[in-house]
């Protein structure tokens, strides 16, 4: 049993009951059941810190408050930490711990400084309360970009994580290929049939999502198996932690070979999705066929994984309705209401949630009455829109706050599992103040936090976090004092003027623009398929000057910190962000030589260009993340050498050519071996080709060379080479002699 206070102090349980219920109002209803919880709270506290934490005691409250909280006690060096929920409970011991520098843990790595005793300096005395019920994470699009090999030990981490930073409700999306498979077998597709159906591993969302089909497929079985019992596992783990997940339903997509065999059934060819030839096919939900195949999934998933409160549905993700003009809104709140429908079928008390995302992407259709038909036949207890697109679109305020359904204000920051570094403390901050004062967020029910990807900027996920509680989220300045104390040990005066720079160069940037430049994916200039019209390319977002000044500032007291392992990783993080934004203005200036005839000049440009990345490359060997770990990881997915290979190709399409003739370069990564190994050798082609040009006076053929660099992508994707990661020896002299380098002039008068 966890008890409420040291029994030094209390010797009795009745005080103890009697001071509780003075304090908090409480009872000691179902106590069995929450000291039960709260010892799965702690069991996260005991994983991440590998410490018995006997002066850290946790105690569950039945309060009558409608909104989460948490409090702290010090006394005697113990610290006790009540909690309304499990959530808040492990929420608040982290923000604690964090608080006091005892403790910090991001996806890169942790700091574990327990003390003996706990200072009553350190002693809370107030409640903090939520003004979120929920707490959301995850995006349907992270199980392609970060997720699709991992096994339990894996998810676990990140459970324990989620639970630290007071999420209670989650995207599950893992297993549902189980439950497909045994859908569609009952609607006589067959099992071969179905492996012309079925996206590679890497590229099941947009599966779900009816983006596409049979993408590089087939699924092998064996991935489909390990997939349900590890769902098996996240979901009993979840419910332990009393984090709701949101699992799938139908939204309405069919296997081709399904409208094949009911051809009196109404179903719609879907156009295309973003530049991919093939069709998708959508069932309509005035079809009698809709509610019987949505019964039958949800009755499967049921049977499978148990049943839940949450179930998310989208029919029109980046796809729009198949409408006609003249009954344009009764078709719209028609399919609202059947998709609810065939949720409510089975789980009377189930809400259905949506993804607020396809009003903000597809806005030209989604007009304010469009969303309001879609919505209208909808009970409003029973909808919850999750409008994960703030650092962009703000959807909730063009849309009516969805007309009093209950809504999750989020953000999305990662888009593609992408990771320049950026975000903006100072914005999020600003917006969830002006949200909580706002007399027009409508049923505003949460927030959540939903990348398409994740292992990167974690310092942006750790803020965002403490926003959903009061007075959590300190001004940015004073929250990274204490972050960076956590996070390394201690810190200093010039370590704080650093992380200012830092925050007025690249944490001053909502949404990282130039992933979209001129129509073309890629974080950067070096990471998009290389193309001439560079020269134009204007600015990166932020204070590149300020960036230099924040990376040489912390590389000169990088001494001061080194027995601190996140202190150079993050250094390592800042600096590659620098030197590749660095990069791709030499990029314009070579692109630029070579095309004024300027040889000897560009030459000398595409020699520094080489030599940086090559650099950056080894530099990056001390990051969590690499193209081999990515390959490792895929490989190892593999039940058989054939299976490895196939998910190795699965893994190496995504981050590159993705698929269709738009997306290549989306999930973009800077990583060790992508620099070295995938951008630079595109660059020196294009350069190559751009020399020779200039060198014979003939016109440089750009379509061509870039088909041809396309036509080098598809063979490095199918390429059988091994990568190892490299380290290196001597990471601060290497950082020091590339920015020396950096810093050399080219002659201009060449």
């Amino acid at each position: 049993m966890v008890y409420i206070l040291n029994s030094k102090i209390f010797s009795t349980l009745w005080l103890t009951v009697v001071i509780c219920t003075l304090i908090h109002g409480c009872t000691t209803v179902h106590e069995t059941t929450r000291t039960q919880e709260a010892l799965a709270a702690r069991a996260v506290l005991q994983r991440v810190s590998g410490a018995s934490l006997n002066n850290l005691k946790l105690k569950l409250i039945a309060g009558n408050s409608d909104q989460d909280w948490y409090q702290v006690f010090v006394q005697d060096g113990v610290a006790t930490v009540y909690g309304s929920s499990v959530s808040a409970l492990s929420y608040g011991a982290y923000h604690y711990l964090r608080d006091t520098g005892a403790l910090s843990v991001s996806w890169e790595g942790k700091r574990v400084a327990i003390p003996e005793r706990f200072s009553t300096a350190n002693e809370h005395t107030s409640k903090t309360y939520s003004p979120f019920g929920q707490r959301v994470y995850l995006n349907v699009c992270a199980y392609g970009y970060s997720l699709p090999w991992w096994d339990w030990q894996r998810w676990e981490q990140e459970i324990d994580w989620m639970a630290l930073h007071g999420i209670n409700a989650v995207v599950a999306m893992e297993g549902q290929e189980y439950v497909w498979q045994k859908l569609w077998r009952e609607f006589a597709i067959t099992d071969t049939e179905l492996g012309n159906y079925f996206s590679g591993p890497a590229f099941t969302p947009w599966q779900r999502m009816g983006n596409i089909e049979a993408h590089m497929g087939p699924l092998p079985q064996s991935w489909i198996d390990k997939k349900h019992a590890l769902q098996m596992k996240i979901l009993q783990r979840l419910r332990e932690l009393g984090i709701e997940p949101v699992v799938p339903a139908f939204g309405g997509y069919v296997p081709k070979q399904f409208a094949e065999k009911y051809p009196d059934a109404k179903i719609y060819k879907m156009q295309p999705w973003t530049g991919f030839k093939e069709e998708t096919y959508w069932l309509d939900p005035a079809d009698p066929l809709f509610a019987k195949v949505a019964r039958r999934f949800i009755e499967i998933y049921n049977e499978t994984y148990g049943e839940n409160s949450y179930y998310l549905s989208d029919s029109f993700n980046e796809m729009l309705p198949p409408v006609s003009e003249d009954n344009r809104y009764r078709d719209l709140a028609a399919y609202g209401e059947a998709i609810y429908q065939s949720i409510h079928q089975v789980v009377p008390e189930a809400v259905w949630v949506m993804q607020g995302w396809m009003f903000g992407s597809d806005k030209k259709f989604w007009d304010l009455p469009s969303i309001q038909a879609f919505l209208s036949k909808v009970p409003n207890e029973r909808t919850l829109v999750h409008d994960i697109g703030n650092d962009r679109y703000h959807v909730w305020k063009g849309a009516n706050a969805f007309y009093q359904k209950p809504w999750v204000f989020g953000y999305i920051h990662n888009y593609g599992g992408s990771n320049p570094v950026y975000g903006n403390f100072n914005y999020y901050r600003q917006q969830i103040t002006e949200l909580l004062a706002s007399g027009d967020s409508g049923n505003l029910a949460g927030f959540g936090v939903f990348p398409e990807g994740i292992h990167n900027n974690s310092v942006v996920y750790e803020y965002l976090y403490d926003l959903p509680w009061e007075g959590g989220a300190k001004s940015p300045t004073e929250w990274l004092e204490g972050y960076t104390r956590a996070r390394y040990g201690h810190n200093s005066e010039a370590l704080t003027s650093a992380w200012k720079l830092l925050q007025e160069s690249v944490f001053s940037t909502q949404y990282w623009t130039p992933r979209w430049w001129h129509d073309a994916a890629g974080a950067y200039l070096l990471f998009k398929r290389p193309e001439t019209a560079i020269v134009e390319f204007e600015s990166h977002p932020g204070d590149i000057e300020k960036l230099g000044r924040a990376v040489e500032a912390l590389l000169a007291m990088a001494d001061q910190f080194k027995n601190s392992p996140l202190y150079l990783y993050d250094l390592v993080d800042f600096y590659r962000h620098y030197m590749t934004l660095r990069i791709d203005y030499l990029l314009k200036d070579t692109v630029s030589a070579y095309q004024n005839g300027n040889i000897t000049r560009g030459d000398l440009l595409s020699a520094k260009v080489s030599e940086l990345t090559q650099g950056l490359d080894l530099l990056l060997g001390l990051q969590r993340d690499s193209l081999a770990s990515w390959i490792d990881a895929a490989k190892n997915y593999g039940t058989t050498p054939r299976e490895s290979q196939y998910y190795i190709e699965n893994a190496k399409a995504q981050i590159t050519v993705w698929g269709g003739p738009k997306l290549k370069d989306y999930a973009s990564k800077a990583w060790q071996g992508m620099y070295k190994d995938f951008y630079l050798p595109r660059w020196k082609q294009f350069f190559a080709a751009l020399k020779a040009s200039a060198e014979s006076g003939t016109a440089f053929d750009e379509e061509k060379v870039r088909a041809d660099i396309g036509t080098w992508e598809r063979q490095w994707v199918k390429a059988d080479t091994v990568y190892r990661r490299q380290t290196p020896q001597a990471p601060l002299a290497l950082m020091k002699s590339l920015l020396t380098r950096l810093g050399e002039p080219v002659d201009l008068t060449l």
